[in-house]
């Protein structure tokens, strides 16, 4: 079984966010038009969101003072926040199970939040005998790096859909593909 990981295609992530990288708003509708195209590539859509409590610094995620962009970030992906949000393109009807991550805590990883049931997302993966996972969103050189990571960890094939993706900065998308593919994941565009 094959299985789409959509990686934090929030407002936030996206350009006028309050961590928008250059590319969300593309990577949102690229991804609707890619599932729209290929309704039957999956048997699973797997969406995370970043979902921070609105108080306290969520484990010294929110930074107190001036942000380092490393470990401490602005405030952003607040739970119940237009931010936090997947953004419009998305199309929300082709998701099947819905991740939050963060709830308190620093969380990069899809693997690190819960489904909306309370669910770890291994659970839902083992449940559903997914094999096979590809990798699509925001930020290639955070969480989807973070992700895709883990699902190789967690023994799965793993793609990341090159053109589908948005990082933070260029140099460290960069580092952050070559890392995945020495790891074993495969790097390929949906379009030729």
């Amino acid at each position: 079984m094959r299985a789409l990981f959509i990686i934090d295609v929030q407002n936030d992530f996206t350009e006028g966010g309050a961590l928008g990288v250059a590319g969300g708003a593309a990577v949102a509708e690229g991804i609707t038009a890619y599932l729209r195209a290929h309704p039957d590539a999956y048997d699973l859509v797997i969406a995370s969101r970043d979902w921070h409590d609105g108080t306290g610094d969520n484990g010294g995620h929110f930074a107190a003072g001036a942000p380092d962009f490393v470990d401490t970030w602005p405030v952003h992906c607040v739970s119940g926040t237009p931010g936090a949000e997947y953004h419009p393109a998305l199309d929300v009807s082709l998701v099947d199970v819905h991740v939050r991550k963060g709830q308190g805590r620093p969380a990069y990883s899809i693997f690190e939040g819960t489904t909306d049931d309370g669910r770890e997302l291994i659970e839902v993966l083992d449940e559903k005998n997914v094999t096979s996972v590809d990798v699509a969103g925001i930020a290639t050189d955070y969480c989807v790096l973070a992700s895709a990571r883990d699902a190789l960890d967690a023994g799965r094939d793993v793609a990341v859909l090159t053109d589908l993706v948005a990082g933070v900065a260029p140099e460290s998308s960069r580092a952050a593909l070559e890392e995945l593919a020495q790891a074993g994941a495969e790097l390929h565009a949906t379009q030729p």
